[in-house]
């Protein structure tokens, strides 16, 4: 499934950030952690549900009620939306996203350093 991602809308991305923080939940604890102004309980119930009918969650039965989890990982999700922004805003070059961020001053050159020392470490086979 991973390799078949789709773009979430904004609501259903904070459904899952919840769902990946709780890891495993009903909705009501789901809408326990949302920031007020709460959404509806049914608002809450039918973006599970379109969810898991993308493939991003699964369920658990217990009686008339589900308990949801996550079947993408939040990391694999990350990648493929990384993924999108650099190839549709950044010519696919990564190079440019950096270089986006240093321009903006978002991002400094310690910042770069410890970046580099990260691949490096990563790199080295020993």
């Amino acid at each position: 499934m991973e390799g078949n991602l789709k773009e979430l809308t904004r609501a259903e991305e904070e459904v899952m950030h919840h769902l990946w923080q709780l890891e495993r939940a009903f909705v009501k604890e789901i809408l326990a952690e949302m920031p007020e102004p709460k959404p509806a309980y049914n608002t809450v119930s039918t973006i599970v549900r379109i969810l898991e009918e993308k493939g991003f969650v699964g369920h658990e039965a217990f009686g008339r009620t589900h308990r949801y989890y996550p079947l993408i990982s939040k990391e694999a999700y990350s990648a493929f939306t990384t993924n999108n922004i650099v190839s549709n805003y950044f010519n696919g070059s990564f190079k440019e996203l950096v270089s986006f961020f240093v321009k903006k001053k978002e991002l400094k050159l310690d910042d770069l350093d410890d970046i580099l020392k990260s691949m490096n470490q990563k790199n080295d086979p020993s």
